[in-house]
């Protein structure tokens, strides 16, 4: 690997790309992988340590023929205001050249066999599962370009309080799965059927590669059903059964605007488990939900994110 190389150097003749690297507070990490993915940055990673669970690196490889000097500079003036609102300033940007590779093998060596809450293990797809660890329910997990490892607090939130959960049989519904974690998470549990759904096609794809990772089938009377879409293509993939239970790992402002058609998914006597949303979000987003019908609590946090469950509040009345 080539040594670090500040902003106003060039990478010598033959080193293809730009890794950039830099520590993430987990306040940030959200917000620098939403707006590094609306700048076109898709091959970014989140790499940690089990061992060190609160010390998290975002690692993303550009291509060095569409990021010179002054593109490098306008995205550290980009990225540099997403901490004003934490009282937080962002952790210096360090920038590597690399020769041409394939840029997911340079940070596997990184990631490592990682348990959550009593039962279940996210894996390497590269790695088989450690003997101390083989009575866990197995995640496999290649995460692809644009989706982290399953490291961030806000989705050990949501597959901690899945855990908790009798699933046997229950329908299942993931509202931007990303890598497809939680609802693979479900599936392993006992979940009869999930449905999933992204906005970012890059993450329905890896949702189906990463089930097939796991023998899950994908498809038209498969355990898994995952297409392009929002609420409405959820609502779509479920037909005239509502899920048992609803999926939410994506930020505050964007529940709190689908927050009213939550009830096309979720059964009325079903629950809902919010995440990626930061715990002093929560009362403002409590208010919003009691607005269309939802009663929620706060069940849970981690590093000030926290974990919202909802349930419909006619039913609980």
């Amino acid at each position: 690997m080539a040594d670090p190389q500040p902003l106003g150097s060039e990478p010598a003749a033959g080193l293809a790309w730009w890794r950039l690297e830099l520590a993430v507070p987990a306040e940030l990490e959200e917000s620098l992988l939403w707006k590094l993915g609306a700048l076109g940055i898709a091959r970014v990673a989140v790499v940690h340590d089990p061992r060190t669970p609160h010390s998290h690196r975002l690692v993303a490889w550009l291509p060095a023929v569409d990021w010179p000097d002054l593109e490098r500079q306008r995205l550290a003036g980009a990225l540099a205001p997403l901490g004003e609102p934490f009282g937080l300033s962002l952790p210096p940007l360090e920038w590597q050249a690399q020769h041409d590779e394939d840029w997911s093998s340079s940070w596997k060596q990184h990631w490592q066999p990682d348990p959550v809450g009593g039962r279940l293990l996210i894996l390497p797809a590269w790695l088989e599962p450690p003997a101390e660890l083989g009575e866990r329910l197995v995640i496999r997990l290649d995460p692809g370009s644009a989706f982290g490892t399953g490291s961030h607090p806000t989705t050990r939130l949501c597959l901690e309080a899945i855990e908790a959960l009798d699933l046997q049989s229950r329908w299942v519904a993931d509202l931007g799965c990303g890598s497809g974690i939680l609802a693979l998470g479900a599936l392993q549990l006992g979940a009869a059927f999930a449905a999933a759904v992204d906005t970012d096609s890059l993450a329905v794809r890896a949702t189906g590669d990463n089930a097939r990772l796991n023998g899950i089938g994908v498809g038209a009377g498969e355990p898994l059903q995952v297409a392009l879409g929002s609420v409405e293509m959820l609502a779509t993939l479920l037909g005239d059964r509502p899920a048992d239970l609803l999926l939410c790992n994506i930020l505050a402002p964007v529940i709190e605007t689908l927050a009213p058609r939550f009830q096309s998914v979720l059964s009325p006597g079903g629950v809902g488990l919010l995440s990626g949303l930061l715990v002093d979000q929560v009362p403002g987003l409590e208010l919003a939900l009691a607005a269309t019908g939802w009663r929620s609590q706060l069940v849970a946090a981690q590093g000030g994110w926290g974990l919202l469950e909802i349930r419909w509040a006619a039913a609980v009345a």
